[in-house]
């Protein structure tokens, strides 16, 4: 009998041992993640979230909407922290996750990793506790993008679901796990569109959404921004290096399109920072001072320029349009036209390029669709921002309206930025991504 027994726990041993194993061999059948994003004008100003499935419950899958923030250190979204998590012991409807112990490495680490410097963030302690196990929980900041409030949230080990894809379709479903993110209470999430619920972290930081893949996914996101709100035409967002197709391109990769030019770090941001040089307006270059930051934001609506670029720009912009009819100014813009209608149809304005002039020679290229906004029936804007006069804020932070239907590479492998310009003008947007899955069995990758 006592032989049995053994032979029982060396079989279940050796079974235990090789799907351990099997799990750590599995290599997702491509390099390349997608999801999809979507628009929101449901809030103050557009606002973009990515599509993450998240599991409830250990074994039920549900689609989530994270904003997406690439200055964000860490995800974090509404859920439920909980020691003991068993089916049927989550509220209905609620997200539950394993929580990090503050006695845990992890956790001195991930807040070590980042600092907020609002005085509104409370302390960060080791006396919480939760229900059902005498460990103490691990308490960090998240701060709102919009109110710039802070708040507390508690580290966690979370289990989010993308799809892999061969550049053309959505292939098979990858989980992403054992990531730590934060469950912050519902109240952290003012001013966020309906629907949202999270935070997606796709910033330099080492707890980003992206750190967490395997090699073989590198550590590159392209971002397609819809500019249309229509749920059932999304952008689409990749972890990899391509190859990316959108329709009707079935065999062009779109990365041919890209220009590349250097990231520059930021002391205290995991943000994003390119070089301009100047602002190149039908021929005339605006001068950018030597000393200015250049961010780039996927919470900012619009490019945001400090006062005294913007009076430049906004001048000569005035001038080479000069024959449109001008309108009155609508906030938050100052420079707006009058546009027609000729038999039941709006005449689009036609304005002059707008080029960044980059540290390395490129230009990044804004067009009419990217430089011109629709307000009301018969008004559009130039949609650049007065940013003010502030000196210790970014010169010129480049907001999501610029990156409509632009395909836009943020390359932390070679530490580069990548930038299409208009995909209209390669007769295709940010929507033609297919994301008619090949393969109805979605299996997943641990």
């Amino acid at each position: 009998m006592l032989l049995l027994l053994q032979t029982l726990v060396l079989l279940l041993a050796l079974i235990i041992s090789q799907e351990h194993e099997s799990i750590a061999q599995y290599v997702p059948p491509y390099t390349t993640m997608v999801s999809p994003v979507h628009k929101h004008t449901d809030a103050a100003t557009p606002l973009y979230s990515v599509q993450i499935d998240t599991l409830w419950e250990i074994t039920r899958i549900t689609h989530t909407n994270f904003l997406i923030d690439i200055d964000a250190p860490f995800i974090w979204h509404d859920c439920i922290p909980q020691w003991n998590k068993h089916p049927l012991t989550c509220p209905m409807f609620r997200l539950c996750v394993s929580p990090v112990s503050c006695e845990q490495s992890q956790c001195t680490k991930v807040r070590n990793s980042y600092s907020y410097k609002n005085r509104s963030c409370p302390p960060e302690t080791n006396t919480s506790r939760l229900p059902g196990s005498g460990s103490c929980s691990c308490p960090i900041n998240v701060m709102n993008p919009f109110t710039k409030s802070c708040s507390q949230a508690l580290l966690n080990y979370d289990n989010l679901i993308v799809s892999t894809t061969n550049g053309r379709n959505p292939f098979s479903a990858f989980v992403v796990s054992t990531l730590n993110a934060a469950c912050a209470p519902s109240s952290s999430f003012k001013l966020f569109p309906a629907n949202v619920t999270g935070v997606m972290a796709l910033s330099s930081s080492p707890y980003a959404f992206q750190t967490f893949f395997n090699q073989a996914a590198k550590r590159i996101l392209a971002l397609c921004l819809p500019s249309s709100n229509n749920s059932s035409a999304p952008g689409a967002l990749f972890y990899g290096d391509g190859p990316y197709y959108f329709l009707p391109h079935s065999n062009f990769d779109i990365t041919r399109f890209l220009s590349y030019t250097p990231l520059l770090k930021h002391p205290d941001s995991f943000g994003y920072f390119i070089g301009i040089n100047a602002i190149v307006i039908k021929g005339r270059s605006i001068e950018i001072p030597m000393n200015a930051t250049t961010r780039l934001s996927t919470t900012k609506a619009y490019t945001t320029l400090r006062t005294d670029i913007y009076t430049r720009v906004v001048k000569r912009f005035s001038k080479v349009t000069k024959r449109i009819p001008l309108a009155k100014p609508v906030a938050p813009f100052s420079l707006c036209f009058r546009t027609l209608i000729t038999n039941g149809t709006r005449v689009g304005l036609k304005v002059p390029d707008i080029g960044f002039s980059l540290q390395d020679g490129k230009t990044w290229t804004v067009s009419t669709a990217n430089s011109i906004k629709q307000v009301k029936k018969h008004v559009a804007c130039l949609a650049f921002v007065d940013g003010g006069a502030t000196s210790d804020e970014d010169a010129i932070v480049i907001g999501t309206f610029q990156f409509e239907d632009n395909l836009v590479v943020f390359d932390l492998e070679n530490l580069r930025f990548g930038f299409s310009s208009s995909l209209l003008r390669r007769q295709t947007s940010c929507a033609n991504f297919n994301f008619t899955n090949i393969n109805t069995n979605r299996s997943l990758g641990y």
